[in-house]
Parts: structure tokens; C-alpha cells; sequence
């Protein structure tokens, strides 16, 4: 008998659709061993999720793929209620911005799981050699208690079993479809995805066992594990951890259908309640596609506390509710794309991690609706959160408390999230109140809940609590999910949020226009903070015209650039200084005023074989062509006196205090990084311009990086 093959990977993740590859592609920024598996043959084609509100796109524009998403997808810009007037016949009511004006530089957009999954791959693909492999599903887990407290070992025993083409293609009934001609299509169906339809994964586990094929089998040890698979997570349940929650009634069905109809707002997305049939919203899609999500009226065929019957679901069944609750309008198709149908319920995780070696993400942890836009983006932003930690970790750089503030940052989002989706979902699906009367919903009630709604979806109002890695007054217990991770009294800091009143501690960094001090070309902050791993200190000094701003930044450098600085003592000494901790520098102008080589050389290091870096001083000033970013106002900094503000990996806010405080930030760091070791060789930068910088940087001025295709900065925000 031939012996098991085994193998000692950082970082094993089981599940390959949005939340596991924004994972991987996080992964992919680092020389970590990762290998991604997935129970399923292929990739999504068609079909699945499709919104992607701002805060997504904004990742993505770290990641330097915004720019694909953005010329493909179908943007969403308005957003028009249809009610039912006193006669209960359909009339357009009221319309709102779909993305509230100003809040980011996207706005929501809407492109079909299988593109994001592509340019995910593609980035990963560019820097590193992790691949997904597919039609491979866990079967066994073993978890050492006695490891987990050493973040160098391999606390986790997975069985690995490499199904065949056919055990790995899920089976699929073919529905067939009478077109307006008199022919007939075959549609597949995406019920095997939706939450009506059962796990299909132990019967896949006895299947493959059956045929007892050993050399499809292997043993993986791992650092850490993450489940990225689904809702019916297998993960999850050999964890033992429970999603709490409830369903209801409420039976949706979806179709991604080319239109054929007189309705008069079908290029808009619509939310739609008739007076006795239903409600329906409508999602213009790329290639004239346009998804409607059809309530379905039958409910009779729903089981006592489960699932409903889903063999009543065809896409004819789906189409006719449409067409009553759209009537007197008519609606029809000869071209289907895809569709499914699902049963609303709201659950979250009551767990998210096992000894922070074990975590859960996306629909693992937190399962609702889908009119929300919510549930790809949220998915895609846990493991964005989660991602860098489980990195600085792998390698050194932070401790392992960095973990815990996974579930107590995620998992109040996940709660949030339920509670919003329950409001929504109810609105949604509740007959509309006629006039004067006490029951049904309110139209005005639901337009109202929409527009707080698309704040909340932006994804823009996430807040993280206090905790070692957010420096704000308050108890960590109380704004996170219940777990304890605040910092150690003596490290603890609090920020001075008086100093930029208009940044909040604990959200992402809002963006704003500003200069580049060398060339004079304007960039919305936010790009130069790129998703490579770095944490950055953007010093805001005021105007440097003043002599007191600028003996107090002159302070601030000698001490940041010192041999015994925190920046030294945390960056590897094989390292390029600023690959870990980054500072940046905005003053408020004039340009002119200021000379770039006047500043200490730690706002622009210098490099025997690069030179100067000319991309780290900025300025709040008038551009020649794209007018004032009014950053300072924006932010709430006054330009007399100035601030400083730690910005996280994701792009999340630390801490903000004096401009010179240097010793408030070293005690912020100290509270969570290792001190590297100085004994290493410090060859610093011809290997590294070799392989790493000469290629990014070719890169770099070929790639397109968000709205208004504005390329993205140069190498020296690539290279961790």
C-alpha cells in the first residue's frame, strides 16, 4: 500500500469563489506557501452575485485591477421606486441617487461574479505562483491544541481527495424554455448554488472513497486554515460552530434575462411593489442583460421550519410572477443567461475563528438576502481584513494578538449587516400600505430605509472598534463583537481626534485630490495606498512656510530616519526601509515654497542605485488642470498647526495625533509588531531591484488604476 502524499503549506483555504480569492490574492503580495482548493470543477461563468458597491472598488483599486471592473461593468446611478396608485395600478413614485453623491470616488456597479473571479485570478497569477485547484475537496480535519499557541507550527491535519470530472461537476436540471418564435432553449439551472438546494459534500466524501482511489489522496499540515465555502461550509461544521438566525417564508426567484418589454425604466434599477402581486427589483447588467429578483407568491410548498420544495422553480414559474406584478406592462425573453431562486432567512456566525488558527469567512459566517447588494462585497472584505494579518504573522512582523481582531472587527459588520438585511428584506417583500390604512408597508417608510440603506451598503460607514490596532477612546468589548482585544495599558494610545475632525478613527481613509510635490501631477490620496502590505504614517505638517511647522517636521525626521528609530527596529534589515512602515507627507502649500531636498531625507529616502524617491511628498494645493483637492479642509486639519495620521494595511484609520508626536506612535507600534533581528545581512537593493522593482515598475506605467484611468503610483508602492 503506497504511502499518503503530504505536504506543509502557511496557509490552506477551502473555497475558491470571491472571499477565498480576495484572500489569496492578499496572500499573493508575499513569499507565503498558500494552496486554495475548491469542491468544484470549474469556475462561474455566468450568473451568481454582481453588485459591487464603493468600498469594494476602492480595494480593487489597491489591488491595481478598479480599472477592469470599471470599463466592463454596468454602473448604477439612479434608483426608481414604481408603487401602486389609489386605483392599485403601477405608477413611477420617487427616485434617488443610487450611490449617495460624494461619499467616494466610485460608485456602485454591477458585473457578474465569473469577471471578478478572472481578475482575481489574473493578479495572483502576476505575483506568485498559487493556482487554484479545482474538483479537490477536504474530507478529514484534525486540529492540535497543543500547537496553537506557536504561530511557527502546524497545528491543522487536513485530508485532501482529488474528486473526478464527473464527481466534481454538480448536476444541474436542464429547464426548457419555448422562445417568442415557437423554439425551444435549454437553460441550465443555479439552484445547486442557492440556499434551497442541500450539501452536496458528504455525499461527494462517500462517492470518492467508494472508488478508493489512493492516489488522489493527500495529507496537508497548516499554519492556518481559512473555510471560504459557503453557506453549507464544511469548515464550519468540523469546527462545530453554528450560524444563528432565522429564515422565512419569503421565496425569491432570479433571472438574468435579455429583456423584451415596454416597461418604460428597464435601464434603471427599480424597486418595484404591486398592489397584490408581489415585488420585484430590477438590476440593468452588462451586454444588455438586466437581473430581476421576482418575489414568488407560493408559499404552500415551503416545509414546516425548512427549506421549500424547489421542484416547482422554473424559469417559466418565475417569469409569470414578473409579468403579474410588472402587468400592465409586459415583460418576456428569448435569451436567458441564468437563474435560481432562494429563500430569505438572516444568520451570522457565532464564531468566526478556532484559537485564531482557524477562521471562517463570507457566507461560512453571515448568510441574507441579496438585494442588498451585500453579500459578495461583505464576503470579499472579510478576508481583505483578514488577509495581511494572517501575513505579518506568517512572517514575523506582528504578533498573533493581531488575530483576534478578525472576529471582533468582522463580526459586528456580519451582525450590523443581519440587522439591516431583516428591515430591508421585510419592506421588500411586505404588500404595500394602502392610504390611511395601519397595515401593509409604508412606500415612504421603504424609500427612507433604501436611502440610509445605500449608505450602510456603500460599505464606506464601516467603523472597527478600539483594539491594539485602533487607537480610539472607548471599550474594545463594547464597539467590536464582544471579544476583548484592547491594547495593554502601558502601550495603549488614544487618538486626538480634535487635530482632523473630519477623519474617523477606525474607518478607511477618506480620499481627496492632492499634488505630488516633484511634478506638480494631482492623485487621489487613496491610490497611494496600495494593498502591499504596508502601514503608513501620513504627516500632515500645515504650511511649511511657517518656521515653527518647519522645525517641528525637521524634529519628526531626524527622529523617524535615527538608527534606533521604531520604523528600524520593525522593517527586516534585509529590507528596503520604508516596505513596512511607509511615511508620507502632505503640507498645505504653497508647492512653491517648498523644496523637496530641504525636507529630511526620512519623508524621501534616498538609494545608491534609485536616487531620491520623489513620490512621498505631496501638497494641498491648486492643480493646473483638475482644480483644488481642499484636502486639509476635507479632512478637518488645520493648516496652521497640522496633524498625523496612522493609516493601516487596509487603508483603515489607526491613530491620529500631533505632528511630531513621535513618541505616540512609537508606542502605538510597540503594541503589536516584533522587533526584527539587526544580526541579518543588510545587502539592500540590487536583488531587489532585479526581480522586484524593474518588473513593477514597467508594470506600473502600463496599468490603469480607477476612475479616469489615472495610472498608478511608481514602484515604491509595490514592493512588499
Amino acid at each position: 500500500m503506497s504511502e499518503l502524499k503530504e505536504d506543509y503549506v502557511d496557509v490552506l483555504i477551502v473555497g475558491a469563489g470571491p472571499a477565498g480569492l480576495m484572500l489569496a490574492n492578499w496572500l499573493s503580495r508575499f513569499d507565503i506557501k498558500t494552496r486554495i482548493v475548491d469542491k468544484r470543477g470549474t469556475k462561474i461563468f455566468n450568473g451568481q452575485a454582481d453588485g459591487l458597491q464603493c468600498r469594494t472598488l476602492e480595494i480593487f483599486d489597491s489591488f491595481d485591477f478598479a480599472h477592469r471592473v470599471w470599463r466592463e461593468s454596468n454602473h448604477m446611478l439612479e434608483i426608481w421606486f414604481w408603487n401602486p396608485d389609489k386605483d392599485g395600478i403601477l405608477r413611477r413614485s420617487d427616485r434617488i441617487a443610487d450611490t449617495i453623491p460624494g461619499i467616494s470616488r466610485f460608485q456602485q456597479v454591477v458585473l457578474h461574479q465569473g469577471r471578478i473571479e478572472r481578475f482575481f485570478l489574473d493578479s495572483i497569477k502576476e505575483h506568485s505562483d498559487i493556482t487554484v485547484e479545482r474538483g479537490v475537496l477536504p474530507t478529514t480535519f484534525e486540529f492540535d491544541e497543543a500547537k496553537a499557541a506557536d504561530f511557527e507550527d502546524y497545528p491543522i491535519t487536513v485530508t485532501l481527495r482529488t474528486l473526478s470530472e464527473e464527481e466534481a461537476t454538480p448536476a444541474q436540471r436542464q429547464q426548457h424554455h419555448r422562445r417568442a418564435d415557437g423554439t425551444q432553449s435549454v437553460i441550465n439551472d443555479g439552484l445547486f448554488r442557492s440556499n434551497l438546494a442541500a450539501d452536496d459534500t458528504d455525499d461527494l466524501i462517500r462517492v470518492a472513497k467508494a472508488n478508493n482511489n489512493a492516489s488522489s489522496v493527500e495529507t496537508v499540515k497548516a499554519k492556518f486554515m481559512v473555510g471560504c465555502d459557503g453557506a453549507h461550509s464544511w469548515v464550519r461544521r468540523q469546527l462545530g460552530f453554528k450560524l444563528e438566525g432565522d429564515s422565512t417564508d419569503y421565496i425569491w426567484g432570479v433571472l438574468d434575462i435579455v429583456p423584451i418589454t415596454d416597461f418604460p425604466d428597464i435601464r434603471h434599477r427599480c424597486a418595484i411593489h404591486s398592489a397584490n402581486a408581489g415585488s420585484v427589483m430590477v438590476i440593468p447588467r452588462e451586454n444588455k442583460l438586466v437581473r430581476l429578483y421576482i418575489q414568488l407568491q407560493v408559499t404552500e410548498h415551503a416545509q414546516s421550519g425548512g427549506k421549500a420544495d424547489r421542484s416547482w422553480i422554473t424559469p417559466e414559474v418565475i417569469l409569470q410572477s414578473a409579468q403579474r406584478i410588472m402587468h400592465p406592462y409586459k415583460i418576456n425573453y428569448t435569451y436567458c443567461d441564468w437563474w435560481t431562486a432562494y429563500q430569505i432567512g438572516q444568520r451570522v456566525g457565532d464564531h468566526f475563528s478556532l484559537r485564531e488558527r482557524v477562521f471562517l469567512a463570507g457566507d461560512a459566517v453571515h448568510t441574507h438576502s441579496p438585494k442588498a447588494g451585500q453579500g459578495m462585497n461583505v464576503s470579499m472584505q472579510d478576508t481583505y481584513n483578514l488577509g495581511r494579518k494572517i501575513a505579518h504573522v506568517v512572517k514575523g512582523y506582528s504578533e498573533g494578538s493581531i488575530l483576534k481582531t478578525y472576529q471582533s472587527e468582522r463580526r459586528r459588520v456580519a451582525q450590523d449587516l443581519i440587522d439591516f438585511d431583516h428591515r430591508l428584506s421585510r419592506l421588500f417583500s411586505g404588500r404595500p400600505a394602502k392610504d390611511g390604512a395601519n397595515e401593509g408597508v409604508s412606500m415612504e417608510e421603504f424609500k427612507n430605509a433604501m436611502e440610509k440603506g445605500n449608505e450602510f451598503a456603500s460599505g464606506i460607514v464601516v467603523n472597527y472598534g478600539s483594539s491594539i490596532i485602533v487607537a480610539k477612546e472607548g471599550d474594545s468589548v463594547e464597539q467590536g463583537d464582544g471579544t476583548e482585544v484592547a491594547a495593554n495599558l502601558q502601550r495603549r494610545v488614544v487618538s486626538k481626534t480634535h487635530l482632523a475632525t473630519k477623519i474617523d478613527i477606525g474607518k478607511r481613509m477618506p480620499s481627496f485630490k492632492v499634488l505630488n510635490q516633484s511634478d506638480a501631477r494631482p492623485w487621489h490620496l487613496q491610490e497611494l495606498l496600495k494593498s502591499n502590505g504596508r502601514w503608513r504614517i501620513i504627516v500632515f505638517p500645515g504650511q511649511l512656510t511657517q518656521p515653527q511647522n518647519m522645525q517641528r517636521i525637521q524634529k519628526l525626521g531626524d527622529q523617524l530616519g535615527s538608527q534606533d528609530s521604531f520604523i528600524r527596529q520593525y522593517t527586516p534589515s534585509d529590507q528596503l526601509i520604508d516596505s513596512l512602515i511607509e511615511v508620507l507627507t502632505v503640507h498645505a502649500g504653497p508647492r512653491t515654497g517648498v523644496e523637496l531636498l530641504d525636507l529630511p531625507e526620512a519623508f524621501h529616502p534616498f538609494d545608491e542605485e534609485m536616487g531620491w524617491d520623489y513620490w512621498k511628498v505631496f501638497v494641498d494645493d491648486q492643480s493646473y488642470h483638475e482644480g483644488h483637492g481642499q484636502a486639509y479642509f476635507n479632512y478637518g486639519i488645520d493648516p496652521i498647526h497640522g496633524a498625523a495620521v496612522i493609516v493601516r494595511p487596509d487603508q483603515y484609520v489607526s491613530w491620529v495625533g500631533e505632528v511630531d508626536d513621535y513618541e505616540d506612535m512609537a508606542r502605538f507600534f510597540s503594541g503589536f509588531m516584533r522587533v526584527q533581528d539587526s544580526s541579518k545581512p543588510k545587502s539592500r537593493v540590487v536583488k531587489l531591484w532585479s526581480v522586484l522593482l524593474k518588473p513593477a515598475l514597467i508594470t506600473s506605467r502600463r496599468q490603469l488604476s480607477g476612475v479616469g484611468a489615472t495610472p498608478t503610483p511608481p514602484v515604491q508602492h509595490d514592493r512588499l
